[in-house]
């Protein structure tokens, strides 16, 4: 049954997840299986499967210690000699609060390496030796996740959701610009 035919949610107005929860006494008992029907709201889907999939990551990549978000950002800055954090930030879609929160702990195991640029307010990041190294090991961890979600969603469906996904993030930064 999708959310819309839910009895729970009938003669609302309101297509949101956020919406719902404010205008409707849900029982707790039906709130796990409420979020995982096909709520109508990006926002919340997101946001949803952005932490599944993060934790699923994590605990993928336990073994080598690193977690989703530092591969991430090392898998980002081995594909060039070194970016600003400005840009780093604007390619991850992150304030410079958040990426320099991201970045410590990486700093801390010399995974990567933070200079004063040439006007001292730029800062370059390049990741190190030992961050490659990390990414390197870490790397069949990540395939292993990647595959699996793949393969369980076949080829097809796969390239939509991505192209979907890029979508979204198109739609989103323009209204944001």
């Amino acid at each position: 049954m999708s959310v819309l035919e839910n009895p729970l949610l009938t003669n609302l107005e309101y297509k949101c997840i956020y919406t719902y929860i404010v205008f409707k006494n849900i029982p707790p008992e039906s709130l796990y299986e409420f979020a995982r029907q096909q709520v109508p709201c990006v926002g919340f889907n997101t946001r949803r499967v952005t932490r599944l999939v993060t934790q699923y990551y994590d605990k993928m990549l336990a073994p080598t210690g690193l977690r989703s978000t530092q591969y991430s950002l090392l898998s980002v800055l081995s594909l060039m000699e070194e970016f600003l954090m400005q840009d780093l930030a604007l390619v991850l879609a992150m304030d410079r609060t958040t990426l320099t929160r991201n970045l410590n702990p990486l700093l801390k195991k010399g995974f990567v390496k933070v200079s004063v640029g040439i006007d001292r307010r730029s800062r370059p990041v390049k990741i190190t030796p030992k961050g490659k190294l990390a990414l390197e090991n870490a790397r069949p961890f990540w395939e292993k996740a990647q595959f699996h979600i793949m393969d369980r969603l076949g080829i097809s469906n796969w390239d939509r959701i991505m192209g979907d996904l890029h979508k979204i993030s198109m739609i989103v930064e323009e209204v944001s610009s």
